[in-house]
This record gives structure tokens, sequence and C-alpha cells, in this order.
């Protein structure tokens, strides 16, 4: 599946899990699609890889910047100051609104269903996410499933790292597939 003239934001900021960013990016690179590192500042951001800080990456646009209508999809990455920072910034949580309000894929992974759920994306939902923000889930109205990769309507969610490769091909294949009718905003 090749994805020229496919355009992805990935929409993190310090703090993301290193490997939840850099391994969906490659793939998405590797296989044509441009991708743009959004943020909610300009510069760098900085990952977190395991117990300590990571490797940081350019930002290539900050959210002032972009608009849903430039992209094709949307991905999460987790960690936890990632989704924690971005879930109190209504120009992300606004931005993420936009992508189901147009019916484009998203996919989360980790702790990012946070920001589904501040974003009132997720109810009447099946999702997974890390199992300790599983109560924060069912609270949010959606249905929790214990599973390496669930897709809903063009939704897409994982657990954790080790579901990467389970989570990269279901991101490409919903990209290929393209804006789903069902993907809406429930807020």
């Amino acid at each position: 599946m090749k994805l020229e003239n496919k355009n992805v934001a990935i929409l993190a900021t310090d703090g993301f899990e290193k490997s939840e960013l850099f391994e969906p990016m490659n793939a998405l690179k590797n296989n044509g699609a441009a991708v743009h590192i959004i943020s909610i500042k300009s510069g760098e951001i900085k990952s977190w890889d395991g117990d300590n800080w990571g490797e940081s990456i350019k930002v290539d646009k900050t959210l002032n910047e972009v608009s849903e209508s430039d992209y094709h999809t949307l991905v999460l990455p987790g960690g936890v100051f990632n989704p924690d920072s971005l879930r109190t910034n209504e120009d992300a949580l606004a931005f993420i609104r936009s992508f189901f309000k147009s019916g484009k894929p998203v996919a989360a992974i980790c702790h990012a269903p946070w920001l589904l759920i501040s974003a009132g994306v997720i109810e009447n939902r099946k999702i997974t996410s890390y199992h300790s923000i599983k109560d924060d889930v069912i609270n949010a109205g959606a249905e929790w499933s214990d599973e390496a990769v669930v897709v809903d309507h063009g939704l897409t969610t994982s657990r954790n790292p080790d579901d990467l490769p389970q989570f990269i091909e279901k991101v490409i294949e919903e990209l290929c597939e393209g804006k789903h009718e069902d993907q809406v905003v429930n807020a």
C-alpha cells in the first residue's frame, strides 16, 4: 500500500513515548506519506524513552499554522506527559475534533485516548488503551477492550508499544480507506 499524496499529522509535545511517534512516522514515510510533526510549541520536542528523556524531534508546524483540511489522517502517540499536557490545550482538542467532524481517520496509542476523552469524541465507541486509563475510557462512555488494536469506524487504538506492528498496519490501512461516514464527533 503506497501512500503518495497522503498527508499525515502527528500531534505531540514534550514527553511523547519515543517508539509511539518514531515507528509510525518512519513506516508512513517509508510508504510514501508526507508526515508533519504538529505541536503546541515550535522548535523541538523531547521524547520519553523508558525511564528518562530520549531523542528530540523537530516540530514541522505549530497548531496555529495548520488545519485538519491539510491532512488525511491524525496520529496521536502516547506517553504520560504528552497527552496530559495536550489535553488541557483547547487548540489541540479542537484540532482532534475537526478530524472526527470531517470523517477522517484518527489513531491513538497508549495514554493518547486521554486526548480523545478530553475532546469528547469517544462516547459510544469501542477502543483500547494503556490498561491504567481503562476506567477513564469507560467513564467517558466508551467500551474498553483488551486487544492489541481496535478499529471503530476510522478510529484506531492500541494499548502500548508492544502493539506497534499491528497499530501501524491498521493506521496505514485506514489511511488508504480514507473518510468514514460513521467517524463522527459526539461533542
